[in-house]
């Protein structure tokens, strides 16, 4: 069972009962404006089985950010093996709801899953991906020591500019 503390947020495995707080901040226009559209609930619920629960066995998924304090899910951060730009990679991947933007939570819940992809799954490379425009989930990948490796034109995203960013 994957359970990450960091100073002010506790990152866990989802269970079914954390869909309606997860549906809250993937429904948020301004949360998922760099996403194709924001999810309904089909949409949320898929998310946590397939890109949560389903990889939970192996380490990876998609994991509930939540206050320490106040157990409030603040966001959703996870590492998955996708394909991206024609590859497959090991995706560093957070979202944070947009009332909690600019505190930090971003790269501290960032950090935690990058040291647990390094320390416990022994990955040699990890990567984030965000549109070029995005430009504080590009701060933090720069401040996760990240470096762009290339930018490309994301056809699972409305076929914008995307930029990957890599750290071995």
């Amino acid at each position: 069972m994957v359970k990450i503390e960091t100073a002010r947020l506790r990152i866990r495995e989802y269970t079914i009962e954390d869909l309606p707080e997860l549906q809250q901040i993937l429904a948020d226009d301004l949360t998922m404006s760099f996403w194709p559209k924001p999810f309904d609930h089909s949409q949320s619920e898929n998310w946590i089985l397939t890109r949560g629960i389903e990889n939970y066995q192996t380490g990876y998924g998609r994991f509930a950010v939540e206050l320490k304090k106040t157990s409030e899910i603040i966001g959703d951060a996870g590492l998955l093996k996708l394909e991206i730009d024609g590859q497959p990679e090991n995706d560093l991947g957070y979202i944070v709801k947009s009332d909690f933007w600019g505190q930090g939570f971003g790269y501290e819940a960032a950090n935690a899953l990058m040291m647990h992809g390094f320390e416990d799954l022994h990955l040699k490379r990890i990567c984030a991906n965000m549109p070029a425009t995005h430009y504080a989930s590009i701060k933090v990948a720069e401040k996760l020591g990240m470096k762009l490796e290339k930018r490309f034109m994301n056809k699972r995203n409305r076929n914008i500019l995307t930029c990957l960013y890599v750290k071995s």
